[in-house]
């Protein structure tokens, strides 16, 4: 059996990053993930009310989503909200190529847990990665046995834990279903709506700022991003910004973005958003303001709508539907 962490080490640290309530960003939701985790909240503020229905609030979500759907800084917020610090826990620090040492690391996460003094809200991320299904195919049986040893493990913690847990995966179908009893809220997290891509680039951005109707139209041609992808176009056109000169690179528009959408791709199993299929044939290159400015002020007036009478024409989409 091959050695667990030496005896000294006996800190959170050696299973993750912890992360403090003040570090926290904001996450910009979708109505029914906002509601959803409102009620979340809600309910664990009301634990004196649940406790005298003989209720305990909820503890435990399970977040599925694509990657950089923003399932971590999720779990920070909530963390924060909370006041409390977030142990972001590593996979590859609860895996060992040694038998056991897999389910040894667990129990040693747990056991550190049990001595602190003060609450710690625990965020596994990449949690398909050892909890996945038990194995019974009989193939392999020592890796299975090892595999299987893990899960039981991980149940009988879990079972005796009693603070907040949020656990994270891309693969929800795989997380062994004993495990997924153990949580009570399970929430997948989807791709961002056009509101909340433009959100997202505004943020992103700043301190820039764009004309709504710029925003807007990146907004539409970055349907299918997710908020990680957005965020790197965006702080890429800043970098090319600080650097582009510097570098005596061409800085029109046009060729800002190509390089951007060059270094920047999406996941390879993601689809591919409709500005990296164009690129400067796209209305949201057309459209995008250039040079960047950090008011609004600064960009020329945009054209007032075509009004007759009391009615204002609408935006005509190609085939002439409003």
């Amino acid at each position: 059996m091959g050695e667990l962490f030496p005896v000294q080490i006996d800190s959170l640290q050696q299973f993750g990053d912890v992360l403090e309530p003040s570090e926290a960003e904001e996450p910009i939701l979708s109505r029914p993930l906002r509601a959803a985790l409102l009620e979340w909240l809600t309910e664990i503020w009301a634990k004196d009310e649940l406790e005298a229905v003989k209720l305990q609030p909820r503890k435990r979500a399970l977040f599925s989503g694509v990657p950089g759907t923003g399932k971590t800084t999720l779990a920070h917020h909530l963390a924060g909200r909370l006041g409390l610090p977030m142990l972001l826990i590593r996979p590859e620090r609860l895996q060992s190529k040694y038998m056991s040492d897999s389910a040894g690391l667990i129990g040693k996460l747990f056991d550190v847990l049990k001595r602190r003094s003060e609450p710690v809200f625990l965020f596994f991320d990449e949690f398909d990665s050892f909890a996945a299904k038990r194995m019974n195919s009989g193939h392999n049986q020592t890796v299975e046995q090892d595999h299987n040893l893990t899960i039981n493990t991980l149940l009988a913690h879990l079972d005796r834990y009693n603070g907040f847990m949020v656990a994270a995966t891309n693969f929800a179908d795989r997380i062994d279903e004993a495990v997924w009893r153990r949580f009570e809220i399970q929430i997948s997290i989807e791709l961002p709506g056009e509101a909340e891509r433009r959100h997202i680039l505004a943020r992103y951005f700043a301190p820039f700022v764009m004309p709504e109707s710029a925003l807007t139209a990146l907004a539409v041609s970055m349907e299918g991003a997710t908020p990680a992808l957005m965020r790197q176009f965006a702080e890429h056109i800043k970098r090319q910004i600080v650097v582009g000169p510097k570098a005596g690179w061409e800085m029109n528009r046009a060729a800002v973005i190509s390089r951007v959408l060059s270094s920047v791709q999406p996941h390879p199993d993601a689809g591919k958003p409709r500005l990296w299929s164009l690129g400067a044939k796209d209305l949201a290159t057309v459209k995008f303001p250039w040079p960047l400015h950090k008011s609004l002020k600064d960009y020329p007036a945009e054209p007032a709508p075509v009004v007759h009478g009391e009615a204002v024409v609408p935006f005509k989409r190609p085939g002439g539907e409003a």
